[in-house]
């Protein structure tokens, strides 16, 4: 089994400099795998990414949201505070390996597409479908709950998540260092950015995924 993950950036056409998103989005996906055998960036703003390790898919979709709410996009008087992402998670069977991620086909393609298709109607930045039906429901709502708190991370709160997220053993003071501010600064940041609570649905998920795979 594998895990496909298919996103767009949200109201991408309101930046005017497209390079502030996609340079940094092509380097994290570039350190997980191939281009164009393992993801691509499709039509501007839409992309797509092959995880070998579905347990890992969520932790991923959570580096990426990270990555590009970090980024300060206010350019010329735009109106957007904070680059955003919508993310579908497929997991499933990949039936067929073509020469590109596009080619590739299989049930976990099928259902990160019919998902992805879904999020606006369902009014979610994230969600997932797999083939346990109790899994789905599940999942959904949880990420459906994170997803409050995500959407609106400030650039700083997304700074801290993910560098916690690539770095999960570095303590308070630790991170604190790396960022420039003191540990009561990270310690009201983390709160701000409910780290806890996102890192105990990726334990959860992680472990649901790894039960119903093996």
């Amino acid at each position: 089994m594998v895990a496909i993950i298919t996103g767009d950036i949200i109201a991408s056409r309101k930046l005017e400099n497209q390079e502030i998103w996609l340079t940094p989005l092509k380097k994290l996906l570039s350190s997980w795998g191939q281009r164009p055998q393992n993801w691509e960036v499709m039509r501007g703003d839409l992309f797509q990414v092959e995880i070998t390790k579905p347990e890992e898919a969520l932790l991923k979709a959570f580096q990426i949201k990270a990555l590009l709410k970090k980024i300060k996009p206010i350019e010329n008087r735009k109106t957007i505070s904070t680059i955003d992402v919508r993310m579908a998670i497929g997991i499933g069977e990949k039936s067929y390996t073509g020469k590109t991620i596009q080619e590739s086909n299989g049930t976990a393609f099928i259902y990160s597409g019919e998902k992805f298709d879904n999020l606006k109607k369902e009014n979610v930045t994230l969600g997932i479908k797999t083939p346990w039906e109790d899994v789905n429901e599940e999942l959904n709502l949880y990420l459906k709950l994170v997803g409050i708190f995500m959407d609106n991370w400030s650039v700083s709160s997304a700074e801290l998540v993910a560098l916690i997220l690539n770095n999960p053993n570095l303590t308070q003071e630790e991170a604190g260092m790396k960022i420039g501010i003191k540990q009561s600064g990270v310690s009201r940041r983390w709160n701000r950015a409910h780290i806890d609570e996102l890192l105990e649905v990726e334990k959860m998920f992680r472990k649901k995924i790894i039960s119903k795979a093996v």
